[in-house]
């Protein structure tokens, strides 16, 4: 019997993080495909329509990249939720599919900072 390989879409903040937090979504990635997993990076997916300063600064833009992304998740099998997705719309968004259509949700393991 073939085991089918899960694909999983990672959402997270972006708009208002440094380098929009594009080294996260890619370094999780890497991280994930090594695993074994399929991926959809929506930081991918939107270097497809422009750069993040064009896509924030045109509403139609942002809606046609949030469309895809949104196409994107709904071929997954999970969403991997990145720390601070709570605070972005598009993640809440996102996550609100996910729950909608029972995807498997896994969450980025917490930081842990140094005791001082």
């Amino acid at each position: 019997m073939k085991m089918q390989t899960l694909k999983i879409y990672i959402a997270g903040p972006m708009r208002g993080v440094p380098g929009f937090n594009y080294p996260a979504f890619n370094n999780w990635e890497r991280s994930l495909r090594r695993m074994g997993f399929l991926v959809e990076n929506p930081a991918k997916i939107g270097k497809a329509f422009g750069t993040p300063e064009q896509i924030n600064e045109d509403p139609a833009l942002l809606e046609m990249v949030m469309d895809a992304d949104i196409r994107a998740l709904a071929k997954c099998d999970a969403v991997f939720a990145l720390n601070g997705w709570e605070k972005s719309k598009g993640a809440r968004k996102e996550m609100a599919i996910a729950l909608f259509a029972g995807l498997d949700i896994i969450f980025e393991p917490p930081t842990t900072r140094p005791q001082v």
